[in-house]
């Protein structure tokens, strides 16, 4: 194998390829961050050699997709999915030219950076050990330093408020996992809805390896555009609708009480 004046070393076929160290430099990144995403499956398999193992081109692209999807609010797990859903014969970042539609974030929360007596300030005599190992579990909590850091502002807020109108944090942080657990159900079904019924002949399409015409991508663009809100009206109708079946529920069972005498 030669080797390369700029690094790394060329293929038989001409092609440059990378050890793992010189990929994780030219990407920006750790090797321990290049070797945690190749356990997560976020990144094929390199080309192996004997011991030494070869990466290329894409194993390069698909680092800064990656990197480009954590910048704009993705986590891991989304990233995962994402990249399943495109593993069809065409990497993600060449879909990424519909105007960023299809990675651009749902969410529009924003972090607090917080110190432990900030967050005290926040759930007065609630911020034990327990209830702060359970809210880094859930990645309400994330570790910066000496700080910490809320993903939320929303949710740190509708927490606090819940707290101090007698909710124990305890009992908010198990609310919150299961609300969760809905969520991410819901996030599946109309997941699915889109692959299945919007971006279904973009797949096929890709998988061929042929290019978006420039009116397919606008379309689905402006489309995916207009589903987002329409997707948070959905979730907030039912839930809305949903919780007025429940408090009638909770009212008709209520004992009623006996009639006053004169």
């Amino acid at each position: 194998m030669a080797n390369d004046e700029s690094g790394g070393a060329k293929a038989p076929g001409g092609e440059r390829e990378y050890r793992v160290a010189e990929l994780a430099e030219e990407a920006g990144i750790t090797v321990r961050t290049l070797r945690f995403y190749r356990e997560r499956k976020l990144v094929p398999p390199p080309r192996r050699e004997g011991r030494i193992a070869w990466y290329n081109g894409h194993h390069l692209a698909r680092l800064r997709t990656i990197t480009a999807l954590l910048d704009r609010g993705h986590t891991l797990g989304g990233i995962a999915e994402l990249l399943s859903a495109f593993e069809c014969g065409r990497d993600v970042g060449d879909l990424l030219g519909l105007s960023g539609a299809i990675a651009a974030p749902w969410s529009e929360e924003s972090p607090v950076r917080l110190t432990r007596d900030a967050l005290a300030d926040h759930f007065p005599g609630e911020d034990t050990d327990e209830n702060l190992a359970t809210a880094l579990d859930l990645g309400y909590l994330t570790t910066d330093g000496d700080d910490l850091v809320h993903t939320s502002r929303r949710l740190l807020d509708a927490s606090t408020a819940l707290v101090r109108n007698g909710v124990p944090l305890s009992a908010v942080i198990a609310a919150g996992r299961e609300v969760r657990t809905h969520a991410d159900a819901l996030a599946d079904t109309f997941t699915t809805l889109v692959r299945r019924h919007v971006l279904a002949d973009i797949l096929t399409q890709a998988a061929s390896g042929d290019p978006l015409p420039p009116a397919e991508v606008a379309r689905v663009t402006e489309t995916l555009d207009q589903l987002r809100p329409i997707v948070k009206t959905v979730v907030d109708a039912e839930v809305s609708m949903a919780m007025d079946r429940r408090v009638r529920a909770e009212l008709e069972s209520w004992p009623t009480p006996p009639p006053t005498t004169a």
